[in-house]
């Protein structure tokens, strides 16, 4: 079993209305000294097998067909 977490954020350069909803939201509530919060998501996927090339390339491809919008979303595969 091979276990990864992905983790998608925003280009830089992309709008980011949540991430300053949650900056507001932080200062708000007393959080002084809070820079800029960028949002994003993160996905813990478990693969049956032992072979971590096929691993890291089974999850690239599902980044690219499904987990992130390449256009606008970055991301990053942690094999653990």
């Amino acid at each position: 079993m091979i276990k990864a977490r992905i983790t998608v954020t925003l280009k830089n350069g992309v709008l980011d209305p949540q991430g300053k909803a949650i900056e507001h939201a932080l200062s708000a509530l007393g959080f002084d000294g809070v820079g800029q919060v960028r949002q994003g998501k993160v996905f813990d996927v478990e693969l049956a097998g032992t072979d971590r090339a096929k691993a890291e390339a089974d999850l690239k491809a599902m980044c690219e067909k499904l987990l992130a919008n390449t256009v606008i979303e970055n991301y990053a595969i942690t094999l653990g």
